[in-house]
């Protein structure tokens, strides 16, 4: 069976809502209980390109609900002042990719602020944004820059999978006094699953384990945690094999400790993820376990990832760009047989 990868208290109540209506659940909530939160982006007071945003203008007008002209150079930079100034702004990115046009802002500003005034300064800002493919974006429009995100301290980076995740981990970033960025999957956005109602919030740095097992542990966060599930089933299925399933979550901070705890069980992982493979979080994941539980392994670890090149326009590159739940059961399945 699988276990609940929200660790929801079951007397919750909870309601079937799509990913995108969560998100939007969570803005709605935190914008009625501190009148300081405040929305920045494109295209937001109509709803936004997934709709995460709809009927917030209406609710809360054109001076919480602020379009932006095309320069997220500028209403990133606008969105830093606020914060500064006392307010708390979410700031939507249409897409990842263009967060390189607020290099800036986003990786030599906003996460530096705090340590450059002192500790004067709070900077309860969050930013959201939407990566990965979804059908024919190309490559300026499908890239997956966590890794980029993680890489420049004062940023916490969450990349929920579930629905609930989705409002209880963008309500967390909204209430915390640092930068955080929540990063969504484009091809989530439709997916329905259940979501407490009222204030919900999932905490940073908090790995769930969606799927127990004994022989092998397969690590993720965001889309690939469903091919993981996926896997897990068919490796039951098919080759009796009991593969562990780590939904990341978050990875900044990084629950590193799940990881290795779940390891030492099966001494065996493969870390998958949508972006390639170079310099990426799974490299991070694999090089801290070799450094905190090497003996544990009784095989090397293993990365299913995207490839090293641009993503494609075309949709039959695109899936041959994309690593497959096939990819994970081929790893996984080595992985057994070779400890």
């Amino acid at each position: 069976m699988v276990a609940s990868h929200t660790i929801v208290n079951e007397q919750l109540e909870t309601v079937t809502s799509t990913y995108a209506q969560a998100l939007n659940a969570a803005l709605s909530q935190e914008m009625r209980r501190d009148a300081r939160v405040t929305l920045i982006g494109e295209d937001i007071g109509i709803g936004g390109v997934y709709t995460v945003t709809q009927g917030l203008h209406d609710e809360f007008g054109e001076h919480r609900v602020i379009d932006t002209p095309i320069s997220e150079a500028g209403f990133v930079g606008i969105a830093a002042g606020a914060a500064v100034a006392g307010l708390r702004p979410v700031v939507e990115l249409m897409f990842a990719d263009f967060a390189l046009v607020a290099a800036d802002q986003l990786l030599n500003q906003i996460p530096k602020l705090q340590l450059l005034s002192a500790g004067r300064y709070d900077l309860p800002i969050t930013i959201r944004t939407q990566q990965g493919i979804s059908g024919g974006g190309g490559p300026q429009h499908s890239q997956s820059l966590e890794s980029l995100f993680a890489h420049v301290p004062g940023f916490a980076v969450a990349l929920p999978y579930s629905a609930a995740d989705a409002k209880g981990l963008l309500t967390s970033a909204i209430r915390m006094n640092e930068p955080t960025i929540v990063i969504e999957h484009k091809a989530l956005y439709f997916r329905r699953g259940e979501v407490p109602v009222g204030d919900y919030a999932v905490p940073f740095g908090q790995a769930a384990v969606l799927r127990h097992g004994t022989d092998v542990t397969l690590v993720a966060y965001s889309q690939a945690v469903g091919w993981c599930l996926q896997a897990a089933e068919f490796l039951a299925e098919r080759y009796g094999i009991s593969a562990e399933v780590i939904d990341l979550r978050t990875i900044v901070p990084l629950d590193i400790e799940s990881v290795v705890t779940s390891v030492r069980s099966t001494n065996a992982v493969v870390v998958v993820q949508e972006a390639g493979g170079m310099a990426s979080i799974a490299s991070e994941i694999i090089a801290q376990l070799h450094e905190k539980c090497w003996s544990d392994l009784l095989t090397p670890a293993r990365r299913v990832c995207g490839l090293d090149i641009p993503v494609p326009y075309s949709r039959p590159l695109e899936r041959y760009w994309l690593p497959s739940v096939q990819d994970v059961v081929d790893a996984a399945r080595e992985a057994v047989e070779s400890k």
